[in-house]
């Protein structure tokens, strides 16, 4: 499979703090690639050097087989976290606007068949100051892909949309995908990314940590999650021989199993202390393997 970005061993730094470090990645085309990472992690940072607004300070960086030039933003659709839309402008002219900017074509039939998608007919015609915060996030989504360019790059498009517009939006992702756009995105919902990308790449401390697979990352995490459900309190759970850790989420809790633990013995550990409802053998969740890597847990292991 082809790639549509390749980075090479690319350094960026902000006075002297290291933003990126020594950071090699490649995108295939066609696919959806999601960045993870806690805030301030290098994600944003890599993507704006993607689209040509940072510049490394080594490294290559190539787009579409070719390296580092101005033309590439021509053929890139890019939804900034920092959302910023003409107010005074009505939802048409400001999208027509935009995909002149990109030299795009057919824009009146394309933005009504956009505006029909996230039902916003009604509003083609009145001035962005008027539409609620979820509205104007679908009008610039619109924006960054209404001159069909051949790589949609979109950091947190999913931040603050109610599920239904968050349904909306990930139906238009797949389907700019089966039409052959390469989808970048960032996002910190775990869940969204698990389900939705063909690769994940996940970065810490300006270092990458993950970058494959759901099923190749799961799999060097290895089986070692036990979800369950029981009656009674999850305090049952605490003193079990061979539970390294223990994620209550109410009615259901997560189990990691100590290395050597035999999950048939766990079971009748727990079975012993409470009526077993629900017993799964799982490989951890992206969540979980978050967590593990950038959450508090993996602080203390790093100052043990």
């Amino acid at each position: 499979m082809e790639n549509a970005v390749e980075l090479s061993q690319v350094t960026k730094s902000f006075g002297s703090h290291i933003a990126v470090n020594e950071l090699s990645l490649n995108v295939p085309a066609g696919s959806v690639y999601g960045f993870i990472g806690p805030n301030g992690s290098g994600k944003t940072t890599t993507l704006r050097m993607i689209m040509n607004i940072y510049y490394p300070e080594k490294g290559s960086i190539r787009v579409f087989g070719e390296t580092l030039h101005g033309s590439w933003t021509d053929r890139i659709g890019y939804l900034p976290e920092e959302r910023g839309l003409y107010k005074k402008m009505t939802v048409r002219d400001i999208l027509n606007f935009y995909g002149r900017l990109k030299n795009g074509t057919d824009l009146n039939t394309r933005i009504t068949d956009w505006l029909e998608r996230f039902e916003l007919t009604e509003w083609a015609n009145k001035k962005v100051e008027t539409l609620s915060k979820g509205m104007s996030q679908k009008v610039q989504f619109i924006a960054t892909v209404i001159s069909r360019p051949e790589m949609v790059i979109l950091d947190e498009p999913f931040s603050g949309l109610d599920p239904v517009n968050a349904e909306v939006l990930k139906d238009a992702v797949l389907q700019l995908q089966k039409d052959g756009t390469t989808v970048i995105f960032s996002t910190h919902d775990m869940a969204v990314a698990e389900k939705m990308c063909n690769f994940i790449f996940m970065i810490f401390k300006g270092n990458k940590v993950l970058d494959g697979s759901m099923s190749a990352i799961q799999d060097k995490y290895g089986a070692d999650t036990i979800r369950v459900r029981i009656d009674g309190h999850s305090d049952l759970l605490r003193e079990i021989d061979g539970v390294d850790k223990i994620n209550d989420y109410g009615q259901v809790q997560e189990l990691r199993m100590r290395n050597g633990t035999d999950s048939q013995d766990l079971l009748t550990a727990i079975m012993s202390k409470a009526r077993v409802h629900h017993f799964e053998i799982a490989r951890p969740s992206l969540h979980d393997i978050f967590v593990r890597i950038a959450g508090p847990e993996a602080e203390e292991a790093t100052h043990a």
